[in-house]
């Protein structure tokens, strides 16, 4: 018997097959649907950005405060996100206006749109230009993306020098300058000013100077040496000049006519570096071929002369050299005779090159450092020593002078020990050769 609130089979068939049906929902021919709001893509408009910012300055005045207020505000505009006009804004802030290619501003049929709040018009000193600063800096903390955009903008401006005013390229330098040296902008942006169009009337050669002499002034002479080696500008310098004009005097002269001095002398000093580094290794070299003990002699003259190197400099390289040269035992005791006996061989090329007291002082306290940096040398040291006296590379004026007060703090107390009865022997020494000369 059939449960009443069961339905009749008929209707339960019904009602499956119409759940198992997908219903057609109605809709009207002819309906467009409406597009949401966030997921319209809005038209790239840079001059309706650059209007919209030339009239918010246009409010503000020179009010630097006030400026940073406006252009904090302005960046969290839908309609003008600095994500997508993060470039143009850098533009207007620089040189007042939209830069065409080539760097001057860009019109509106025959009409000139720019504005006077920015750093071309506005930034007439440094300070100024530093304030001007500021303002870049905060509005970077507040949007991070613009670091990236300024790097690439630069590189644009930078190739348009000669679009641009001397007094407009004078304020640009001097930002950079700031830019460069806090690191805003990367040193190495610099090398893009590097191109014949600018080099030719000297553009890039006086921007660069004047960038280097603005750090001087904001920061001191160690910023621009780190500004010159980060900037990759160190071995391109002469490429400021035209063709026929790259010399290293020519840089030189710039470079002390623009209050760089030290420049100069830190440019002198690496290529002293690099003549050295070239010198040992040709010295080395020598010594390892066993070419004979004149001609290294020879050599080494030459090479000292061709590059301005000092003695005492010279005879540094030949200790080095004579030193790396062997294969040194390690057992103490079987060291210094191996020591001797390979010193001995080059006692000629030590001779030759220490001619005066200062490189004999310069040599001794050689010896000393690398006897206590070698802990297998420290007992060779008073041995060493003897030995350059007998054979007359060290004087005992030297010898005394070292021991009294011009000795390396190195291992003193180990080598002073060493050397004492030595010394006391050339003292004793020395006052019977005075008590001789009194009686004749």
């Amino acid at each position: 018997q059939r449960n009443p609130a069961t339905p009749p089979p008929s209707i339960s068939f019904l009602l499956f097959f119409c759940m198992s049906q997908k219903v057609e929902l109605p809709s009207l021919t002819g309906h467009r649907t409406k597009t949401r709001k966030r997921d319209e893509k809005k038209v790239y408009d840079p001059t309706g950005f650059r209007d919209f910012l030339i009239e918010g300055l246009a409010s503000t005045g020179t009010d630097l405060d006030q400026i940073f207020k406006f252009l904090d505000t302005a960046g969290n505009k839908t309609d003008y996100d600095y994500r997508r006009y993060g470039e143009a804004l850098l533009e207007i802030l620089i040189a007042g206006g939209l830069l065409a290619p080539g760097g001057s501003i860009a019109k509106d049929g025959d009409k000139m749109v720019s504005t006077d709040i920015c750093i071309f018009q506005d930034a007439t000193t440094l300070d100024r230009v530093k304030a001007w600063d500021q303002v870049i800096i905060k509005l970077m903390r507040r949007y991070k993306y613009l670091e990236k955009m300024l790097t690439d903008e630069m590189k644009k401006i930078l190739v348009y020098l000669k679009g641009f005013s001397e007094e407009h390229r004078l304020r640009l330098a001097q930002i950079t300058a700031l830019w460069v040296a806090s690191g805003l902008l990367p040193p190495n942006t610099l090398p893009v000013l590097i191109n014949e169009h600018q080099v030719k009337d000297s553009v890039a050669l006086n921007f660069i100077l004047n960038i280097f002499t603005t750090v001087k002034e904001d920061k001191g002479m160690p910023a621009v040496i780190t500004l010159l080696k980060r900037s990759g500008l160190e071995g391109q310098l002469d490429q400021l000049f035209p063709a026929n004009k790259r010399t290293a005097d020519n840089v030189k002269n710039s470079l002390i006519s623009a209050g760089l001095s030290e420049v100069v002398t830190y440019l002198n000093s690496q290529e002293n570096a690099g003549a050295k580094k070239d010198a040992l290794r040709s010295l080395k070299a020598s010594i390892s071929e066993e070419k004979p003990i004149k001609e290294i002699v020879l050599d080494m003259r030459e090479t000292v002369k061709k590059n301005g190197l000092l003695e005492s400099e010279a005879v540094v390289m030949i200790w080095s050299a004579v030193m790396s040269s062997a294969e040194w035992n390690k057992k103490d005791d079987l060291v210094l005779e191996q020591a001797l006996k390979h010193l001995k061989v080059y006692i000629p090329l030590f001779s030759a090159f220490t001619s005066t007291a200062k490189s004999e002082m310069v040599l001794l306290n050689k010896i000393q450092e690398f006897c206590y940096d070698n802990q297998n040398f420290l007992k060779c040291f008073n041995k060493i020593v003897l030995l350059f006296y007998k054979t007359e590379v060290l004087s005992e004026e030297v010898i005394l002078k070292w021991y009294k007060d011009s000795h390396a703090p190195k291992g003193w107390t180990v080598f002073m020990d060493q050397m004492k009865k030595f010394i006391e022997w050339l003292e004793h020494a020395e006052s019977e050769s005075e008590e001789e000369s009194d009686e004749e």
